[in-house]
């Protein structure tokens, strides 16, 4: 698992974040956390070669993005740098796992809704399983989220936990057919 603060589970106790409790889940598989808060695209990238050689995965799951669209990067380097990583990983064997996000609407329709349609673009073309919106049924529920409004809360977590858990399960199950 590559990815940002959300993988990171920012603010949230360790054992309590989403990608914990998917390791919990997965109890013959193991989910290592590769995630780093205030990590872009550029960042993930860069630092997946090693990533890849080290554990050799047998599943990527890419969660990044939201930063890059925070800070208004080209949504075409955000495209350019999914597209290595799923390079990279399926380079090496792996099957990959894209985590799609959204940002919020300040940033201008037309930006959000190219940010938002880069995942849906790059799953489409690489033909790799996609979560359109790892916090749907979380972001816009204020109970769910940090008082910052971006990072979801110690409540949040099993929720995206629900939301991922059954595209995980669905790659397992397509690599052991």
């Amino acid at each position: 698992m590559v990815g940002d603060s959300i993988g990171a589970g920012y603010g949230v106790p360790e054992k309590a974040n989403w990608v914990s409790l998917l390791d919990a889940e997965l109890n013959r598989h193991k989910v290592i956390n590769a995630s780093i808060s205030g990590d872009t695209s550029s960042g993930a990238k860069a630092r997946l070669p090693a990533l890849l050689d080290h554990f050799a995965p047998e599943l990527v799951i890419i969660e990044i993005g939201g930063n890059d669209g925070l800070r208004g990067q080209p949504v075409a380097l955000l495209k350019q740098n999914l597209n290595a990583m799923i390079d990279m990983a399926e380079a090496h064997g792996a099957e990959v796992l894209l985590l799609g996000m959204q940002i919020p609407p300040n940033y201008g329709r037309a930006y959000t809704e190219a940010f938002h349609a880069v995942y849906h673009q790059v799953a489409r073309e690489r033909q790799v399983l996609l979560l359109p919106f790892l916090l749907d049924g979380i972001a816009l529920n204020p109970r769910l989220m940090q008082a910052d409004r971006i990072h979801p809360n110690e409540q949040a977590q099993p929720k995206i936990l629900q939301n991922v858990l059954p595209l995980v399960r669905q790659s397992i199950k397509n690599r052991s057919d």
